[in-house]
């Protein structure tokens, strides 16, 4: 078991992290937090500002969980009104993960117009079939499927994941990415707008699955992506009352109004989705 300190001035609330709705293959037991990171079982609890983990050395804790960024920072750059005020204060320490961009990708294509417990229900049935096992001494675990074992997967087998309609999306865009390895280092050096049309190339990727990929997949703090949740919050706090606004025009907004650290404020804003859109 490994340990670190917090540093006071850096907040991180691991529980905010890893519920908030950003990634898929954590699950919570009597404190403790179990996720699989590539081909680690990581096991994380955190008590007051002190961790513990194990399946990972400490270089891969503070990268994978953004403890590296000057979070307080990026807290008083978007911290402009009442309502994000509210959010920030109530959800401090959430941070945004760095994910694979491959598993990104997949795991957002499988999450369009489905709720959280069928994303990781599918996530974990397709890495079942196609991911490898994980000898972690105890409950199974799989690795997350490669580009490579779905490119050469049956369609039938993938849809058999409960995935239905997405199943030849998925084949289709690990066939792509599989015959394209640069394909991530390609879109990281891409500026955002161009990014984002690269990646809605790909069948099965619109925009926001696309804004959800350079948000947590690529990094991009600027992407927003805009769920009916966001939608709901900017035209109710936001924008002028009545005002037409599609989905690139309420993106476009909050990143103007929020800036480079916009994506930051979406997953705030987020996190507090169920009390900010109260009816006063």
């Amino acid at each position: 078991m490994l340990s670190l300190t917090l540093s006071a001035d850096q907040p991180f609330n691991l529980d905010k992290t890893l519920s908030c709705g950003q990634v898929f293959r954590w699950a919570e037991t009597n404190g403790w937090w179990t996720g699989v990171i590539r081909d680690r079982v990581i096991r994380i609890q955190q008590d007051g500002n002190h961790l513990s983990w194990s399946g990972a050395d400490e270089a891969f804790i503070r990268h994978y969980f953004s403890l590296d960024l000057d979070l307080s920072r990026i807290l008083a750059e978007i911290d402009c009104d009442p309502v994000i005020h509210r959010a920030i204060y109530a959800c401090r320490g959430l941070r945004i993960i760095r994910q694979t961009p491959w598993e990104c990708l997949v795991s957002y294509m499988i999450a369009t117009f489905t709720n959280i417990p069928s994303i990781k229900r599918r996530i974990s049935l397709l890495c079942r079939e196609f991911g490898n096992k994980i000898d972690s001494g105890g409950e199974p675990y799989f690795s997350f499927p490669t580009p490579e074992a779905l490119a050469g997967s049956d369609e039938k087998q993938v849809r058999a994941c409960s995935l239905g309609y997405r199943a030849p999306y998925l084949c289709q865009v690990a066939q792509a990415i599989h015959q394209d390895p640069g394909w991530a280092g390609a879109i990281r050096n891409l500026p955002y707008e161009e990014a984002r049309t690269e990646l809605m190339r790909y069948r099965g990727v619109g925009r926001k699955v696309a804004d959800c990929v350079l948000l947590f997949g690529f990094e991009r703090l600027e992407a927003v992506p805009v769920d009916v949740w966001i939608e709901r919050i900017l035209r109710q706090h936001y924008l002028k009352p009545g005002e037409k606004a599609n989905y690139d025009h309420i993106r476009r907004y909050a990143q103007g109004y929020f800036g480079p650290f916009a994506g930051y404020a979406q997953e705030y804003l987020f996190c507090m989705r169920n009390d900010i859109t109260k009816k006063e």
